[in-house]
């Protein structure tokens, strides 16, 4: 009975809470444990998750996201999200539950590449599913071994993603001179609509390129 249960803890740790690898695409784990913070100083976090012993796996990279939802808005109605992402010059389709949020966003998400990202669009399409929110970043990403954090300097801001398991993620966040305050749980569509409500910014998605048309018109 006590190997079973090694096992099955073993099973748990390595499929639930394997953190992530590129940007998230970590293909065997169904279950997305993270934070979102904002950065104030992009330098001084460098430093800090250099300290900390975290490793720069990939330097910043562009990333492009486009959501998909059918007539109505049926998946933002029941919490769900279904993206298809461009990181780079690699694709990925990327499922996600309703979350849990608490402390830390808790979500089952399942993903898988994508060979052809204009092909899996039609076939989206095909199937009555439509874009309906786009956002763009640029992406780094630093690991301990233990855990994931990315940085994401987006055109609303920088913020960074802190993914591992929860008692890991709130000892990283000490580390790194967060507090549980300056915990954000939300996704980057509510995070956008919310800064459009404080700077009544016209843009219709979280690009560069709309937000640079905007201000310029202002």
């Amino acid at each position: 009975m006590r190997a079973f249960h090694h096992r099955e803890t073993e099973y748990a740790e390595k499929y639930f809470f394997r953190p992530p690898r590129l940007g998230s695409y970590d293909f065997g784990m169904p279950k997305e444990i993270e934070i979102k913070f904002r950065i104030e100083n992009l330098p001084a976090l460098t430093r800090a998750l250099k300290q900390a012993g975290f490793k720069q796996l990939t330097r910043s990279t562009h990333e492009m996201n486009a959501l998909y939802d059918l007539p109505g808005q049926k998946l933002r109605k029941q919490g769900e999200m279904l993206r298809l992402r461009k990181y780079g010059e690699a694709w990925t389709l990327t499922h996600k539950s309703k979350s849990k949020d608490g402390r830390h966003k808790v979500r089952v998400e399942l993903e898988t590449r994508v060979e052809n990202g204009p092909a899996m669009d039609a076939i989206l399409r095909a199937l009555g599913f439509t874009p309906t929110f786009r956002y763009e970043k640029y992406r780094a990403e630093w690991s301990d071994g233990k855990g994931h954090v990315v940085v994401d300097e987006t055109p609303i801001g920088n913020f960074g993603e802190i993914e591992g398991t929860p008692r890991w993620i709130d000892h990283t966040a000490r580390a790194l001179g967060i507090g549980r305050g300056d915990y954000i749980t939300q996704t980057y569509a509510p995070m956008f609509f919310e800064w459009k409500g404080r700077t009544n910014s016209t843009a219709t998605e979280m690009t560069f390129r709309a937000l640079r048309k905007k201000s310029k018109n202002a």
